[in-house]
Parts: structure tokens; sequence; C-alpha cells
């Protein structure tokens, strides 16, 4: 078989470990591996790589995607799922592997609907908001590294007595904040799914000090809504708005400093949490995922994605995957709520 690996959305540590392990069983398989460039913009344009065991070699522990990203919509260009259905046939693939998250399986999955078009998914996103699998990879290394900035953020807020925001990534979910703000000892978590007022957080704040605590620590999802927050005003082709590199933590920040008067200040991760070389858990995760999916493409189960459920990788159906978010449930919420103040 030829066989086309695509990677689509934000980068994130664990794509070039599931393009090595794809690869890897599609080859000892006899079966071609070619590269599909810059997501689903390279099927639209007709962008392919052909790669081989040198090209998949020593990409385990290798952050981003060797084969490059884009945000692009084949459905929103004019002419775009034509092009996309001819150059896949120009270029003789008998299967896609698409590799990314909810916008870039939601156009594998329509695809598939509407074409019956030969493709297979694996979930790639930071914000572990794809429904159908327990985890996606690069989850872990992005906890990994809101983590340590809090450890981090800790020793200089008690050494100034201040408070701390520190904006994570999580446009709709607040996985990220909550899974580092538990693990890091955050003392406020605001994220998009379970809203809490500024005053409700301020008042956590000042029983902090109250108690002889002089320094907080506030993790935020850059997707929680605040009055004042800035958005950037521009969408991408999913209709996504571009978040603003100084959008709700500093706002935030501005609010806890004005009502409480204790001096605070801002950090933003941004796409420091994207970067760098994957977790252990991501590299093993990441491999499993692409060992699946190769299976999946030998054996024709198209409309497919790989997903962790427990300890086994299964496959579930694509409009599965996408049919709605996963959000950060209640009892989630509740155990990092448990040491708020």
């Amino acid at each position: 078989m030829r066989v086309g690996l695509l990677t689509g959305g934000g980068d994130c540590p664990g794509l070039n470990a599931v393009i090595r392990a794809a690869g890897r069983r599609v080859m000892t398989r006899d079966g071609e591996v070619v590269g599909v460039l810059e997501g689903w913009k390279g099927l639209v344009d007709g962008l392919f790589e052909p790669l081989g065991p040198r090209e998949i070699s020593g990409l385990l522990p290798r952050g981003g995607t060797i084969i490059g990203t884009t945000r692009t919509n084949p459905f929103k260009l004019d002419g775009g799922v034509d092009k996309v259905l001819a150059n896949v046939r120009d270029a003789g693939l008998d299967a896609l592997v698409a590799i990314g998250g909810e916008d870039t399986l939601g156009v594998a999955a329509r695809l598939y609907e509407e074409h019956e078009f030969p493709v297979v998914g694996v979930p790639k996103t930071i914000d572990n908001d794809l429904s159908a699998t327990d985890y996606t990879f690069g989850f872990d290394t992005a906890v990994t590294i809101a983590t340590e900035a809090i450890d981090r953020l800790h020793t200089t807020a008690e050494s100034h007595n201040r408070v701390m925001v520190l904006e994570v990534m999580g446009r709709h979910t607040g996985w990220i904040a909550v899974m580092s703000g538990i693990a890091g000892g955050a003392d406020v978590i605001l994220i998009p799914e379970q809203p809490i007022s500024i005053e409700e957080a301020c008042d956590d704040i000042r029983r902090r000090h109250e108690r002889g605590k002089d320094f907080s620590i506030v993790v935020v999802s850059e997707g929680f809504e605040l009055e004042g927050a800035g958005d950037g005003g521009d969408v991408d082709q999913f209709g996504h708005v571009r978040l603003s590199e100084r959008g709700v933590g500093a706002a935030l920040a501005r609010e806890i400093e004005q009502r409480t008067g204790y001096e605070t200040r801002v950090t933003v991760l941004g796409h420091v949490q994207r970067g760098g070389s994957p977790t252990a858990r991501d590299r093993v995760l990441a491999t499993r995922y692409g060992l699946k999916t190769a299976d999946l493409v030998e054996e024709r189960k198209f409309g497919r994605m790989a997903a962790l459920q427990g300890d086994s990788i299964v496959d579930v159906p694509l409009k599965d995957a996408t049919a709605e978010l996963k959000t950060v449930p209640e009892d989630w919420f509740a155990v990092a709520r448990a040491f708020f103040g």
C-alpha cells in the first residue's frame, strides 16, 4: 500500500513519534510512505515528499513535525475538496493517516462520510479535548511544562509577596489549567467550563493573606471569559479567534491588583507549551497510536481513529471523536477547588 501521513493544526510534542511508528510498520509490510506537507494544504496544493527509513530515523525525541502543519480547511477553499480528491488519486495514495485535533479530524470525518475517503485518524491536541479517547498525545508534555512553570513561580511569588497569574493554553477546555494547577499547588484555577467570578477568586486570595500567606498562584486558561481581555479579532479557517498574546492573563492580573491591592504579575506560557521534546508518556502513547493506525490502514478500517481507553489502544469512529468537545467535568474541578484559598 502507498500511505500518506498528514499532520494538521497546532504542532505538539509527539507528532514525529507517530510518523516514526506508523511509517516503520507500513514499511515492514512492504508499503510506501509519503509525507503530505503542511497539513490539509498539502493535499489541496499537491505537496508530497517520500519518507523512507532514513527520514523517519531518530524522530522519537524530536518535537514539532518534520512534514509541517497548517490550519487549512479544504471545505473553506473554493474547489478545495475536489483538489484534495484529485491529488490523492494522482499521487496513487491508497490511504491517508490524519494526525490532528478537532479541526483536522473533523475534516477527515467529513471527507470519509461524504466521499468515502480512505482515512484513519490519530488524536493529537495538547488541550486533551477530543471525545472517545481518554488522553491525546501532547497533553502530558504541556502539563509537565506548565507544572514546572508553576513550581518556578512559587519561589519568586513568595520572595516578593506577590500574586502570580499564569496563563496557559486551553481555548474551550481547561484540562491543562486543572491538571497543572493541581500538580503545582495553585491557589486559584479559572477555566471556561467551571467559571467562578473574579470577586470569588479575590476572596480566596484575601483569605490566604488573612492566614499569613502573603503570596498566591493563579492559573487561568486562555479561553476563560473575562471582560476586558483581548481576543485578537481575526479568525482562522475553522472559525477560531486568534487569541491575543496579552489577553485574559494580563486583564485578570489587573483586576486582582485593583480589587485586592496586592501586587500582581502575569506570565503567559503561550507556545512554550507546544515546543520541545515530548515526555516519556507522550512518546509511548504516540508510538502506540502510530502502530495502531498502521494496523487500521492494513485492515482497511477507514473512517476510524486510534483511541486510548483505559490501558488499551482501540479504534473508534472518527465522527464520535469529533462530535463534541471533552470538557473538564465538575468532579475534576472539585479536586482542584479543594485547595483554593
